[in-house]
């Protein structure tokens, strides 16, 4: 489960670096980049969620 979401999470942030490099204007750039963000956000929160507790 945390291998999948540190794979997630890895390609979501390259894909976000990448969007800058590509021809995508507007709208269509500022929606992938949302997408890419929420999903890079989303498999924080999960790592975050899954990590050992130590007292």
């Amino acid at each position: 489960m945390k291998s999948l979401l540190w794979l997630v999470f890895s390609l979501a942030i390259a894909a976000n670096a990448l969007l800058n490099l590509t021809s995508f204007d507007g709208v269509e750039r500022v929606l992938l980049s949302v997408c890419t963000g929420t999903v890079a956000i989303g498999a924080g929160v999960g790592l975050w969620m899954t990590r050992r507790r130590e007292a």
